[in-house]
């Protein structure tokens, strides 16, 4: 026993007992073990080629990637003696090294300070360094974000390029420490910024200040342009003093301009703007400058069914009717007469400045064809042309390129029917006529055929006259009267009224075709080379001599006397002419 006791009271003090070991070793090593996971400030002790090597004030030092220390490829960015924050991975390692991390260590504070921000409500700042699917990522100092490609600005972004590598203020709109998520917008920065920018703009607004803005938005219509959280309408109209048809034309997207308030709405907070409002007015002294008769050369801008738009310089315009636009040239479309850009000389015909309105002429710079035509070729010359169209009243001959003459159907031929004397023409025959006539402001031209030679009723023409005795030669008997034909030559007809003095005799039947007669020209159609005859009128003026010159009834002789006196001398005369 005594030997026993000796025994175990010389192992305790030689050796510490198992139980109390046991203890000890717990008691230290459970207290290291708590540093995994830990955050500690060190000081660099020294470097190697892969690692810095940091006192951390353990029983060991630890060690920290270089590549912790900066961007890939550039020169870490730590040297012996910095004091820093590491993030303890495991506090031994089978070679007995605490292994650190700085980018863990740097993570961490940054969750913990984007916690804080996250409930107080407080932007954050961070870079976009990276394209995920669906959005990008962003460094917030250490923690990565998501940020979806809807929250990236308040309207859809082309490019994102200028963005990227840029530190600028973001929102949290989730995060979740343990599973290491966090998503962030741009975009409701960007509003709420936009908002209180909307405010301050709205109560300084006023008509008639100058803002700079960037073109939003074009359309058909016109341009929206951001003034800096409010956006206001640039229409068409408002760009520039010259025609624009469309605002591409002018503007472009992302295009910084410089605008004039022309109207503000506060209810609405509806913004009209302009740009032509910073220029000079160039209609101001128009109608100085553009007197009516001048001639100018300007440039085709707009064509339509009416007809061209020609600019005079650059926002001032003017409109060629489709009626002054050709001496000629009727009924056609304007396009087929100029074209968009092109450089025509004009006449200015009107200028009302007040609706800002100039009429111009296309025709009025070249010489009038007909005025041209009567000159070249004055009434009585003679021309020659194809037979151009046939109608039912005449000819129609081309006189150059543009100009047609009519030949109407009663100056075909002297002695020929019009209807008979048409039926020896065709289409693209070449004729020759005389110009009868030149109407330069209805723009005809009158020619005639039959005037190339003479007429052959001109003799007689010349000595027949009202009250003429003439012999006729009958040619037809109708109900009404009868016709006859005086020289071969002229025509006439005498009624049925005018047959005889007595009615008895007044019937068209007693007469016969190519029976002879003697009548009294009533009234002559020169140009119809027709006469009006009476046989009834002659036989009342002979009666009126035969009293004239055998004396009255109430000298003692009678009416039948008087008469048979008369028609005996008239027969005496006649055997003496025979």
């Amino acid at each position: 026993m005594a030997s026993s006791a000796v025994a175990t009271a010389s192992r305790s003090t030689q050796e510490p007992d198992v139980e109390d070991f046991a203890a000890l070793l717990d008691e230290t090593l459970g207290r290291d073990s708590g540093f995994d996971g830990s955050v500690v400030t060190g000081r660099v002790v020294r470097l190697t080629d892969e690692f810095a090597i940091v006192d951390v004030g353990l029983k060991s030092e630890g060690r920290v990637a270089l590549k912790e220390f900066g961007p890939p490829g550039t020169k870490p960015d730590v040297k012996p003696g910095d004091v820093i924050e590491l993030y303890v991975e495991r506090y031994e390692d089978r070679d007995g090294s605490i292994v650190l991390s700085r980018e863990k260590a740097r993570r961490e504070e940054a969750w913990t300070n984007l916690e804080k921000a996250f409930e107080g409500g407080q932007r954050v700042n961070g870079t976009i360094y990276g394209r995920v699917k669906g959005g990008f990522t962003v460094d917030l100092g250490g923690a990565v974000a998501f940020l979806p490609g809807s929250q990236v600005d308040i309207r859809p972004v082309r490019d994102v390029g200028p963005l990227m590598g840029t530190p600028q203020p973001f929102q949290i709109l989730k995060m979740d420490r343990a599973r290491g998520n966090i998503v962030v917008s741009r975009r409701a920065v960007l509003e709420e910024t936009r908002a209180e920018q909307r405010s301050e703009l709205i109560q300084g607004l006023r008509e008639g200040q100058i803002l700079d803005g960037v073109v939003k938005n074009i359309t058909d219509y016109g341009a929206f342009v951001d003034l800096g959280g409010v956006d206001g309408l640039l229409h068409v109209t408002d760009i520039a003093w010259r025609r624009i048809n469309h605002p591409s034309e002018a503007l472009q997207i992302g295009q910084q301009v410089k605008v004039q308030v022309i109207r503000f709405n506060p209810e609405t907070q509806r913004i009209s703007l302009g740009m032509k409002q910073l220029e000079a007015d160039p209609w101001e002294g128009v109608a100085a400058k553009y007197p009516p008769g001048a001639k100018y050369t300007g440039r085709v801008t707009n064509i339509t069914d009416y007809g061209a738009f020609v600019e005079l310089e650059p926002g001032v315009e003017g409109l060629v009717h489709v009626s002054e636009m050709s001496w000629t040239k009727k009924n056609v479309h304007p396009g087929k007469i100029v074209a968009t850009s092109q450089e025509v000389e004009v006449m200015v015909l009107d200028v009302d400045s007040g609706k800002r309105r100039i009429s111009l002429g296309l025709k009025q710079v070249q010489r009038n064809p007909w005025e041209q035509f009567v000159d070249e070729h004055p009434i009585g010359s003679v021309v020659e042309g194809e037979i151009r169209n046939i109608t039912e009243f005449g000819l129609f001959v081309g006189l150059t390129a543009d100009i047609d003459g009519m030949v109407h159907m009663s100056d075909l031929s002297w002695d020929e029917a019009g209807e008979a004397a048409m039926a020896k023409f065709e289409k693209g025959q070449i004729v020759k006529a005389k110009v009868l006539d030149v109407d330069v402001e209805k723009e005809r031209i009158s020619l005639g055929i039959k005037q190339l030679a003479d007429d052959p009723a001109a003799t007689v023409l010349d000595r027949v006259h009202k009250g003429t005795i003439v012999t006729c030669v009958v040619t037809a008997v109708q109900s009404n009267g009868i016709e006859v034909k005086v020289d071969e030559v002229l025509t006439g007809f005498i009624r049925r009224a005018e047959l005889a003095r007595d009615k008895s005799e007044q019937r068209p039947d007693r007469f016969a075709i190519g029976e002879k007669v003697d009548a009294k020209v009533v009234s002559v159609d020169r140009a119809g080379r027709k006469l009006q005859l009476t046989i009834k009128g002659k036989e009342q003026d002979e009666d009126k001599q035969a009293m004239a010159e055998y004396g009255s009834s109430d000298s003692g002789a009678s009416l039948g006397d008087i008469l048979g006196a008369a028609i005996r001398r008239r027969n005496m005369q006649a055997q003496s002419e025979n």
